[in-house]
C-alpha cells in the first residue's frame, strides 16, 4: 500500500499529524496524569507561600503561649524541680525547658531567678545561658524560615527601614548592645533579627556574650534570695538596676528620634 511503502518498495515516513495521533492513542492516560500534577503544583505553591508560612508561625506561637498558660512554668519557683532529676541531667533538662519557654514568651528574668534558686549560682548560670542561646536560636530559625519572606516587603516606614539596616549591616554590634541593655523584649529582638539579613554566627555569638551580665545578676539574685542583705544579692540587684536606668536615660534623650516627621 502507498501509505505503508513507496512504489519502489521502501518504507514511507509517517506525517507529523499521524504520529501525534498514534502517540495519543498509545498514551491515553497522559492528559489525565498531567491534570493532577498541575493541581499538586498549585497546592504546593500555596502551602509554601510566604504568607502561608507566616500563618504557620503565628499558629505555632499562639500554641506555645497557650501551653505556657496551661502548664504554668513559674510554679518552679514555688514547688521546686522534680526530685527524680538531679545533677547535670537536671541542668540540661532545665536548659532545654528554658529555651522552649523563651520561645513561648515566658519572661527571662523569671527563668533566671528560677535557675539560681534551683541550681545555685554556677550551675544555674550555665543552664540559663545555654537555655538563652537555645531559645534565641529556635526563635531566630522560626522567624527566618517562616516569616522573613512575608515581612521584609512590609519594611517601608522610616524607623523600620533604619532598624533593618542597622541589624543587617552591623548585626553583631547591634545585637550585643540589645542584649546588654534592657528595654527590648527578648522575643522581639529575636524575630526582628530574623527578619533582617543578620547572619547566624553574629546573632548567636552576640546573644551568648551580651546575655552574660544580666543573666548572671538574676541567677545570683535567685540563688541568694534567702539572704537579701548579703553583699552578693545587693551587687546583683545593682547590676540589674544600673543598666535598666541607663537604658531609660538613653531612651529619654533619644526620644525626638522616635517622633514622626
Amino acid at each position: 500500500m502507498l501509505d505503508a511503502t513507496t512504489r519502489s518498495g521502501g518504507t514511507a515516513t509517517a506525517s507529523p499529524r499521524a504520529a501525534a495521533a498514534e502517540f495519543a492513542v498509545a498514551r491515553p492516560g497522559a492528559a489525565a496524569s498531567a491534570a493532577p500534577a498541575g493541581v499538586l503544583t498549585r497546592c504546593s505553591r500555596v502551602l509554601f507561600s510566604p504568607w502561608s508560612r507566616l500563618s504557620l508561625l503565628l499558629v505555632l506561637l499562639a500554641a506555645a503561649g497557650s501551653s505556657v498558660l496551661l502548664f504554668q512554668p513559674q510554679r518552679l519557683l514555688a514547688q521546686g524541680w522534680p526530685p527524680q532529676l538531679g545533677g547535670a541531667t537536671a541542668a540540661v533538662v532545665f536548659a532545654v525547658a528554658y529555651g522552649l519557654c523563651t520561645v513561648a514568651f515566658v519572661p527571662r528574668p523569671l527563668l533566671n531567678l528560677a535557675a539560681g534558686a534551683l541550681f545555685g549560682s554556677q550551675f544555674g548560670l550555665g543552664a540559663a545561658l545555654a537555655g538563652t542561646v537555645l531559645g534565641a536560636g529556635v526563635s531566630f530559625g522560626l522567624g527566618r524560615v517562616l516569616g522573613q519572606d512575608a515581612l521584609r516587603p512590609l519594611l517601608r516606614g522610616r524607623l523600620l527601614r533604619a532598624a533593618d539596616g542597622q541589624l543587617s549591616r552591623h548585626g553583631f554590634r547591634s545585637m550585643l548592645l540589645t542584649r546588654l541593655f534592657p528595654g527590648v523584649p527578648f522575643w522581639a529582638a529575636n524575630y526582628c533579627a530574623a527578619v533582617s539579613r543578620m547572619g547566624w554566627p553574629a546573632f548567636l555569638t552576640a546573644t551568648a556574650l551580651g546575655s552574660v551580665p544580666n543573666t548572671a545578676a538574676y541567677v545570683v539574685a535567685g540563688a541568694r534570695a534567702s539572704a537579701p542583705t548579703s553583699p552578693a544579692f545587693l551587687i546583683a540587684m545593682a547590676v540589674i538596676a544600673v543598666p535598666a536606668l541607663a537604658a531609660a536615660v538613653v531612651a529619654w534623650r533619644k526620644r525626638h528620634h522616635l517622633r514622626p516627621r
